[in-house]
């Protein structure tokens, strides 16, 4: 059930960021002073903000912002992550050590204090904020392939490629990394969350997406003042940002069930 209804609603982020890339109602960004405001209609089935702008439009792109850095996010944990855990796990001893400190210091080192010594150097943006959160999700990918490693390097086959004289590295590559997929893939999706919400905390807090962009954070930090007379607009993008990281953190523990099904049933 976790899975279907995860997928479900993770297919419908995705189905909605695509669109977004060649179809919405009406332009994101164009500000319409004359319809400021305006109640849910035809032409604008959420209404619009207080510049005029087209909420669904704008919920829309603000899809395509939510993909694009949980993508970014997840794949520099993930290429940064899975080497270290796999040389860790493979290798043992101080080198083991040296890694699994380094680890330790990135989980220690706050995700948002590194977004905005990050901002500070390079400007505020998507990019800069998803780098950091990347860099700050690396351990858990490391960790996770560390102990997935020392499972796989147990196994009788690892000792028969090595008494057939195969490197190190054809080791980690033909046995190893095919192993271990499955509870990065866990990783990912449980990860990829954690981005989305990353996403919008900082964009809320003017260190993610930058205006006019549309940002599913930005619209609620544009929208707070007018909590008690138009709570809509704050509700749409909240909304969406709940429903994306329940979609995916649901799709985690259907994955997590499938690749562990011991697992089932006992949260």
């Amino acid at each position: 059930m976790s899975l279907t209804i995860g997928g479900a609603l993770v297919l419908l982020l995705l189905v909605t960021a695509l669109l977004s890339l060649v179809w919405t109602p009406h332009d994101a960004s164009h500000i319409d002073a004359s319809r400021q405001l305006a109640p849910p209609d035809a032409g604008h089935p959420l209404g619009t903000d207080q510049f005029g702008r087209d909420v669904l439009s704008r919920l829309m792109e603000g899809a395509r912002i939510t993909v694009f850095a949980g993508v970014v996010a997840v794949g520099i944990a993930l290429l940064a992550g899975v080497p270290m855990g796999v040389v860790s796990g493979m290798s043992g001893g101080w080198l083991d050590n040296v890694v699994m400190r380094v680890s330790d210091f990135l989980l220690a080192f706050p995700a948002l204090l590194l977004a905005i010594l990050l901002a500070a150097v390079y400007g505020t943006g998507t990019l800069t904020a998803m780098v950091a959160i990347g860099i700050a999700s690396a351990p858990g990918f490391a960790r996770v392939s560390r102990a997935a490693t020392l499972r796989v390097m147990a196994g009788e086959y690892i000792d028969a490629a090595r008494l057939a004289g195969r490197s190190r590295t054809a080791i980690a590559v033909r046995h190893v990394v095919p192993n271990i997929l499955d509870v990065v893939i866990v990783q990912a999706s449980v990860s990829f969350a954690t981005a989305v919400l990353a996403e919008a905390a900082l964009s809320y807090l003017g260190l993610g997406t930058v205006p006019p962009t549309p940002s599913w954070g930005r619209m609620l930090q544009e929208s707070q003042d007018l909590l008690f007379s138009t709570p809509e607009l704050c509700l749409w993008p909240g909304l969406a940002t709940a429903a994306a990281v329940l979609g995916l953190n649901l799709l985690g523990d259907g994955l997590r069930d499938r690749v562990d099904p011991t697992l089932e049933g006992v949260r």
